[in-house]
């Protein structure tokens, strides 16, 4: 069964088609690296709340994974005629830096308060989100812990208009070919960190840019065969099975250098199966109007959350102990609906405002294919100053 009918039997699918259930299922992907953070902080002490914690989250960390291959696939999907290089990278700032920016201080203060030291060089590297290029030990994760990935993700927008021609112009075989190829390079990291310094093999398989980059280009690749009409994958139920299936597997039974190549196609399929349903307006339960809120709040989520739980874990001289009985899992939601809030507050007063004021204005989008009733209907209709999708990654 496939999502994608044959291009001769239906024109493309409209290249500019706003895709929130993409946005939903950012907040699913955000969610599993919070609950992550939750069970490797070891806030719940209580045995069997915990094995339940381990058990569904223990491959929580992969939902950045989801984030790099979403990023990658928005981005080439909703990339328009005309729009330049400069205007592009300056509306990536706008969208990830304020956000940074406004972490960064506050993880200082943080620092400050506890009386941490703090090396001037870290920080500066930290600002400048270049962390991610450092393997020194501790330096990669400076300042805000989660944002390495945003140190990831600049590498992947400064790359991404030198390569947007190549990727237009190549033939479908070429395209067909990085699918398979993506993952099997993934795959290869496993035996390639034998090459590198043992103390260094986590940052080289976990930070290190051009390694991380594998996953963008995989979403990359796929948004161009998808808006050429090209992609063939299994529909939206089938795909969410395919993914809880790998889930479960992965986590069970299948061997640890298997996790990440394994997980980037399952997230492939339900991101790809995703997009296609929005497209073709086919039924889709990550386009709820609760779902896409969380998704565009997700962001802010991912950078708050272990500030959160960190600083009031050390506060109040739980760090590390964990809590006994029902108390574990109310701290554990206690922390998801704190940061949640602050989230919403980044969100609302500095992640949009400044979104709107710094970015440039996005070139004219050619008209879509009219259809009867439209994605963006089901997610409450077009935003007057549409400077971002519904779907934009991070």
């Amino acid at each position: 069964m496939t999502s994608t009918v044959d291009a001769s039997a239906a024109p493309p699918a409209p290249v500019f088609a706003r895709l929130p259930s993409l946005t939903g299922l950012r907040w699913i992907a955000a969610l599993l690296v919070f609950g992550f953070h939750a069970g490797t902080m070891r806030i719940i002490a209580e045995p069997d709340f915990k094995a339940v914690v381990d058990a569904v989250f223990s491959l929580g960390l992969s939902g950045v994974q989801f984030f790099f291959i979403l990023s990658g696939f928005v981005l080439v999907w909703s990339a328009r005629p005309g729009d330049s290089r400069r205007a592009f990278w300056r509306r990536r700032v706008a969208k990830i830096y304020p956000n940074h920016l406004v972490l960064w201080a506050a993880a200082l203060l943080v620092a400050w308060w506890f009386a941490d030291p703090v090396l001037p060089a870290a920080a500066l590297e930290n600002l400048l989100l270049l962390q991610a290029w450092d393997p020194r030990p501790g330096w990669f994760y400076s300042i805000n812990t989660v944002s390495w990935s945003l140190s990831c993700e600049f590498f992947f927008y400064l790359c991404l208009p030198l390569a947007l021609p190549l990727l237009r112009r190549a033939r479908p075989a070429v395209l067909w070919t990085l699918i398979i190829a993506l993952p099997l390079l993934i795959l290869a990291l496993w035996p390639a960190q034998q090459l590198v310094p043992e103390v260094s093999r986590w940052w080289f398989t976990q930070i290190f840019p051009p390694v991380r980059s594998l996953e963008f280009w995989l979403g990359a690749v796929a948004a161009e065969l998808m808006r050429r009409g090209l992609w063939r994958g299994p529909g939206l139920t089938a795909a969410t099975v395919i993914f809880v299936a790998t889930w479960v597997a992965a986590s069970q039974w299948i061997r640890a250098e298997l996790w990440t190549t394994l997980l980037a196609v399952a997230y492939l399929l339900v991101i790809t199966a995703a997009a296609d349903a929005d497209v073709r307006d086919r039924r889709s339960p990550w386009r709820s109007r609760p779902l896409v809120w969380l998704g565009e709040v997700s962001f802010a989520f991912y950078l708050v959350h272990v500030l959160v739980m960190t600083s009031v874990l050390r506060w109040s001289g739980d760090w590390g102990t964990g809590f006994q009985g029902w108390r574990g899992p109310a701290v554990v939601l206690g922390f998801l609906v704190v940061s949640l809030v602050l989230a919403g507050l980044l969100h609302r007063y500095v992640e949009t405002p400044l979104m709107r004021r710094l970015a440039p204005k996005r070139p004219a989008r050619p008209p879509a294919i009219p259809r009867q009733r439209t994605a963006d209907t089901e997610a409450g209709g077009e935003k007057p100053d549409d400077r971002s999708t519904y779907a934009d990654s991070r």
